[in-house]
């Protein structure tokens, strides 16, 4: 089972962690990923960060996305919330959950969807800094270069 929101609203990963195991029946592994917004590794610090994205453009790619992990891993099931809006530093971001009947295939699952989430679902990140000023993300080679890993396995 795939499920995937996006939202305004935070999440409480517990609880997200209930429903997965409830619908996973005899899954020997749960992998859980959960981003939070950074603040402190830049000058100026970060105030908030405000995310865009394309309704329902964006949940079908990250549907893709996770299909795409499919076609590599045995994985039960996935649920993967992203929040929208306003974020204040240290908000929950991202949730990725994975279970499969081993720890491997969560693992390696839930890191690939995760290196694809940050380089091709489709939202904008604008960083609004505590000095007043702001500007919108690019998109950073690092992230790329963990998404190619993947291509020569």
């Amino acid at each position: 089972m795939i499920y995937v929101a996006v939202q305004t609203d935070g999440f409480n990963s517990n609880d997200e962690e209930i429903k997965l195991e409830a619908s996973s029946g005899h899954c020997g592994a749960i992998v859980t990923f959960k981003g939070v917004v950074r603040g402190y590794d830049q000058e100026p610090r970060l105030d908030y960060l405000h995310l865009e994205h394309f309704p329902g453009i964006t949940e079908q790619e990250i549907e893709r996305i996770i299909k795409q992990a499919q076609t590599r891993w045995q994985f039960t099931n996935c649920r993967v919330i992203h929040r929208v809006g306003d974020l204040a530093v240290g908000d929950p971001i991202v949730l990725v959950m994975v279970s499969a009947r081993h720890r491997k295939e969560a693992f390696q699952a839930a890191e690939f969807i995760m290196d694809y989430l940050k380089t091709e679902a489709p939202f904008w990140k604008k960083e609004y800094f505590q000095d007043g000023r702001s500007g919108w993300v690019e998109a950073k080679s690092s992230d790329t270069l963990q998404k190619q890993r993947w291509d020569s396995k």
